[in-house]
């Protein structure tokens, strides 16, 4: 099992998780030809991915959906509240309750509520015979159900948008600081940390940062923050970073020896 991520900010999103002959995208939030370009990388095309799973409606996670289902039949899964925003999709959308758990190809996949400025917003756990893979971003807090679904996962996606004092010092308007700061907004470093901190303890051994601000945060400052974290707790994962807009390396993904036992 491998993920990458092929772009990574805010102003686009989109990963791949595959297993065996099972492709599965997360967000389209980049154009078409761009998902495509990373796919050539891996020997693939946009016609062999089983399905987009989008996590919310905003533009930056579903910016290439529309191409994509134009030229391709490939299905798109999304929350029904997210769904109602994704008319673009047509008939390969696939609407499902958040929370909802379902089969694609070699994978079980369950979904769980965020708490984002975007109607019924989502994220998912990947798992397979060969482990699994959680994602994490675009949310202002961690939800018990993300916490819940996403414990003992052995590789997790995660946000670390911004660095709390470098946005209140920043150049953005105070309501958009406060968006950002809110239960609606997003995961700054330090809850980055926290979270990190509590899957590491349950056997994750793969985290990857994602979504930072430009303007509010650096790979440094993130990778620090979480790293301090973990190094405290006599900790160790692998530790890096989503690069803003190219793929990142693979990502190989094992169950631990602990749950295999």
């Amino acid at each position: 099992m491998e993920f990458y991520t092929l772009a990574s900010s805010s102003s686009g999103n989109a990963a791949l998780v595959r297993h065996g002959d099972t492709a599965l995208l997360l967000d389209a939030g980049i154009s078409a030809r761009r998902i495509a370009q990373s796919l050539a990388l891996l020997g693939m095309t946009p016609d062999m991915l089983d399905a987009v799973l989008v996590t919310h409606a905003h533009s930056d996670h579903v910016n290439g959906v529309a191409t994509l289902t134009k030229k391709y039949a490939i299905p798109v899964y999304a929350s029904r509240g997210t769904a109602r925003f994704l008319a673009c999709a047509g008939e390969a959308l696939r609407p499902f309750d958040a929370g909802d758990e379902f089969t694609l190809g070699a994978f079980r996949v369950r979904s769980f509520s965020t708490s984002h400025d975007a109607a019924d917003s989502v994220d998912y756990r990947f798992d397979c015979d060969g482990g699994s893979v959680g994602a994490l971003t675009d949310t202002g807090y961690v939800t018990r159900a993300a916490a819940e679904t996403l414990a003992g996962v052995d590789a997790l996606l995660l946000e670390a948008n911004h660095d709390v004092e470098m946005l209140r010092c920043g150049p953005y308007p105070y309501h958009l600081k406060q968006r950002i700061l809110s239960d609606l907004g997003h995961l700054s470093n330090d809850d980055a940390a926290d979270f990190a901190l509590e899957c590491a303890k349950r056997g994750t051994r793969d985290i990857l940062l994602a979504h930072l601000s430009d303007e509010n945060n650096t790979p440094a400052a993130a990778e620090y923050a979480v790293a301090r974290r973990l190094q405290s707790a006599g900790l160790s994962v692998r530790l890096g970073v989503a690069p803003k807009d190219r793929m990142s390396e693979a990502h190989e993904v094992y169950r631990s020896a602990a749950r295999m036992a």
